[in-house]
């Protein structure tokens, strides 16, 4: 298994205006995915070692210079991603703070972006964000 990512969003909790955090390329904490990613279908996962995103959240809190508990996994979100170096997990997690953190975003070259903001992101992270949308809206 490779590298976990993170797509990392913020929703506001008087409106639910809905926010990713994009990063130059990706959307996916800390590193874009490469090339002939492709997205697996929704799978179950019943029987399947699953990863704990304790590790992955204090790992990004860390990089983007946040508390802890400043990262909350959202766990009805599961996606794995076939790359040619192998599978990697991604996770969904949500910003608990009351407004997004625009400091920690620019600290890592990053910026909060609304949905219709996303075009030109490679196909498989379209696929990830859609997913992800669903599970947020509920």
């Amino acid at each position: 298994m490779l590298t976990p990512r993170l797509l990392l969003f913020h929703k506001q909790g008087t409106s639910a205006r809905t926010r990713f955090l994009r990063f130059r390329d990706s959307l996916l904490a800390f590193a874009p995915l490469p090339e002939g990613a492709s997205l697996r279908a929704d799978e179950a996962a019943q029987g399947k070692v699953m990863l704990h995103p304790v590790p992955v959240l204090k790992t990004a809190e860390k990089k983007l210079g946040l508390p802890g508990g400043s990262l909350q996994v959202v766990p009805e979100f599961s996606a794995t991603v076939d790359t040619p170096e192998g599978e990697v997990p991604v996770l969904l997690a949500g910003f608990t703070t009351i407004d997004p953190p625009f400091g920690a975003a620019d600290s890592v070259g990053g910026r909060f972006v609304a949905l219709t903001e996303l075009r030109g992101l490679p196909a498989t992270e379209m696929d990830l964000v859609r997913r992800a949308y669903t599970v947020i809206l509920g």
